[in-house]
């Protein structure tokens, strides 16, 4: 299982220049992370009970523990807090019926609240995002999402938040890797209830087959994504509940679902 799941990881590090002593002090640093957060109480865990359960000798894990995070203003500020509040926008243009056609598609907005159809403003308000309008187009615009049109409206461009920016990339292959992962061995370990986590394979198709297939794929986990995005809004913006019809009260839960799709030569196995 290890070896499968760190080998495109390694190689990836690899092409990239990470050696193995890199990840190797990076490793490290997790590893007392992370044991930390499993003893974690009333009183600090010792050096040795941290040695002990991660393997690491103590006179490590002593001179890790001192030096700590890094202490600057990245090490607590959310990195993924900008491009999620951007992809929610987009998720509720394309979600919500308010802003959305008779076909389904997501309407032009006016950029001003003024009372003649829906705005970016009720927009901003219905995905619970409290930022500027102008501050949300001119990032939406900049990663190519919308366009300004006449009358001072916003047109959407694509249905999906896609980054462009390499650094904002390798921000969603964290969260959703990661996530996925957590989900693997949430249900690996038999805890209940179990999350979805299954994949549809075939070993040996034909290339032309997949070439045709592939867009139409695409379009499909879109309009999956899309129809799940419904659900889940109707459910919060007080709509038919999706559990019996009933609101339920409770503290604050965050979910991820997501689809993926790849390919390679029938021949070069997992």
């Amino acid at each position: 299982m290890l070896r499968r799941l760190l080998r495109p990881l390694i190689a990836y590090l690899m092409r990239r220049g990470w050696g193995y002593i890199a990840v190797r002090d990076l490793l490290k640093r997790i590893y007392i992370e992370e044991a930390l957060r499993y003893l974690a109480g009333p009183n600090p865990p010792t050096d040795s009970r941290v040695s002990l359960i991660t393997g690491i000798n103590r006179g490590e894990v002593k001179r890790l523990r001192e030096a700590g995070p890094k202490a600057d203003a990245s090490a607590t500020r959310d990195p993924m807090a900008g491009v999620n509040l951007s992809a929610r926008v987009v998720g509720t243009w394309v979600s919500a019926s308010a802003f959305r056609d008779a076909t389904g598609y997501p309407l032009t907005l006016s950029l001003r609240n003024d009372g003649d159809g829906p705005s970016f403003d009720a927009l901003l308000r219905t995905a619970r995002v409290d930022v500027r309008a102008r501050t949300v187009i001119e990032e939406l615009q900049s990663a190519g999402i919308v366009e300004r049109v006449e009358n001072d409206q916003v047109r959407l461009l694509r249905t999906a938040y896609t980054p462009d920016e390499p650094s904002e990339k390798m921000l969603f292959l964290a969260a959703n890797v990661g996530d996925h992962m957590r989900s693997a061995l949430h249900n690996l370990a038999g805890t209940a209830p179990a999350f979805i986590e299954r994949a549809l394979f075939h070993n040996n198709m034909d290339a032309a087959r997949l070439e045709a297939a592939r867009p139409i794929l695409s379009e499909m986990a879109d309009r999956l994504l899309r129809q799940c995005n419904e659900k889940l809004l109707e459910s919060s913006l007080g709509g038919t509940d999706m559990i019996d019809n009933l609101t339920v009260a409770g503290p604050l839960r965050r979910l991820r679902l997501g689809v993926y799709y790849y390919e390679t030569d029938a021949g070069d196995l997992p």
